[in-house]
């Protein structure tokens, strides 16, 4: 019969399909909504059982920090912290804390890791008569073996769009679980990096990805990494190595846990190399001499992980703002995030580049006494080079800025000739007498600032 349609053994006409088709897409909307058919992940079992430390965007510390009025140093009111922020991957995006616990090797869980890329031997070039007798290698010397070498931002910017998760245990979600804090008390990092497959398949990730999470998004890979360091019959079972890497001039043995690593991130960074993951070694600490302060004083050796020297580094909002006045922005570089300098402690209402007077500052909790007093050290000036051009939000380079003003209105430090330097190296105190777990502390935002010595700094040559 003409206009009818044979569906099933049924007779339709035209619009009995459309309805039909109509009433299953109704059916169906809300169920993909609800449940997006989007693969799983393997940290989407955490969301049982943790949850995600930090603070996001909307009750971010860092919202008005380019309000000058808001950082204003005032007569008779102390600076305060304004921001704590940790790295847990050097190099990688930040984590913003509302309170943290401090160790003898820094802010808890900062630059506990580091990407390396394996270098190859130097070889020795050929000297004029033939014999193959002159120097290679870095510095002139000729390099015997293959050396794992740090990355940064520095060589590979896109590090600064690989977001970093940390997952704590919930005592809450335990509960409901039918679990205990004792039988799940791992802490996990995701890092999660942006990638899309060629073809048909990166167009179904992508509209995975849209369902998941809205029409702004873009697929990702994740890797899901152990926080705590791994006992020995885990590495075993991993795979995992003992390694030396190399962090500047020392070489520090560290674990190697590139087996967790994908391809996909090697490619995603532009690592031509192989590519390595270090797990900072807690018995394998780097001590720290140049302008630290002696054993007595600190209340205990003083060491850093994966950081560049020192294990606190500290930015004065205000100091910021004044040094951001001096560049000529353009384009690429519209404001100046403090972020770009990947601070622990962000200090407000200090008087610009007064930090760079302090030898020793206490921080307080006031009259709410939530935290006991916390000393630092000022060691000396921070000085920078060329990774601050990186914008932490997108990873793109600026070509010039900030280093070339930072170059030419902060070369201060006699210690440092041409070099720009803005915010302040720092190490820890604690009480004598102290050792092992008893070396912490807590710190939190809003702890009011008290300079308890000052005096001139000068970086040894």
């Amino acid at each position: 019969m003409a206009g009818l349609i044979d569906l099933e053994g049924l007779n339709l006409d035209a619009n009995g399909v459309f309805m039909l088709g109509m009433t299953i897409l109704a059916f169906l909307i809300p169920i993909v909504l609800i449940l997006p058919p989007v693969p799983l992940q393997k940290s989407d079992a955490l969301v049982q059982t943790h949850s995600l430390a930090g603070l996001g965007a909307a009750k971010s510390n860092l919202k008005k920090q380019h309000a000058a009025a808001a950082h204003a140093a005032r007569d008779g009111q102390p600076a305060a912290i304004q921001s704590l922020v940790i790295y847990p991957v050097k190099s990688c995006r930040g984590i913003e804390l509302g309170k943290s616990k401090v160790l003898p090797h820094g802010l808890q869980h900062d630059r506990i890791y580091t990407f390396a890329q394996l270098r190859s031997p130097f070889p020795a070039p050929v000297a004029a008569d033939g014999s193959g007798s002159g120097k290679g290698g870095k510095d002139g010397k000729e390099e015997e073996e293959e050396c794992w070498d740090f990355i940064t931002q520095r060589q590979f910017a896109r590090l600064a769009t690989v977001v970093v998760e940390l997952w704590l245990p919930d005592e809450m979600k335990l509960r409901r679980q039918g679990l205990n804090l004792k039988s799940t008390r791992e802490t996990w990092m995701i890092l999660r990096f942006p990638w899309r497959e060629r073809g048909w398949r990166g167009w179904l990730e992508a509209m995975a990805a849209k369902l998941a999470g809205g029409l702004r998004a873009e697929p990702q890979r994740e890797v899901l990494l152990p926080v705590d360091f791994p006992s020995e019959q885990e590495i075993e079972e991993r795979g995992y190595t003992h390694e030396n890497v190399r962090i500047w001039k020392e070489r520090v043995r560290a674990l190697n846990m590139e087996k967790d690593l994908s391809e996909e991130l090697r490619l995603y960074l532009g690592v031509s190399n192989r590519l390595g993951l270090f797990r900072l070694d807690p018995a394998a600490l780097r001590e720290v001499h140049a302008c630290a302060p002696s054993k007595e004083t600190a209340g205990c050796q003083s060491v850093t992980g994966f950081q560049d020297a020192y294990p606190v580094n500290i930015q004065n909002l205000n100091s910021v703002q004044q040094f951001s006045s001096e560049i000529l922005k353009d384009a690429g570089l519209k404001t100046l995030d403090v972020l770009r300098f990947r601070p622990n402690i962000i200090l407000s209402g200090a008087p610009a580049y007064e930090e760079e007077t302090w030898k020793k500052i206490c921080l307080k909790s006031g009259s709410s006494g939530l935290y006991n007093p916390v000393r630092f050290h000022i060691a000396c000036r921070t000085t920078r080079c060329k990774l601050p051009n990186v914008d932490p939000a997108d990873g793109t380079r600026h070509p010039s800025e900030p280093d070339r003003t930072l170059r030419k209105v902060r070369n201060v430090d006699e210690g440092a000739p041409l070099k720009g330097c803005l915010g302040m190296q720092s190490i820890p105190l604690f009480d004598k007498g102290l050792s092992g777990d008893d070396l912490e502390t807590w710190i939190g935002v809003g702890m009011t600032l008290e300079v308890e010595e000052t005096g001139k700094h000068v970086i040894p040559k």
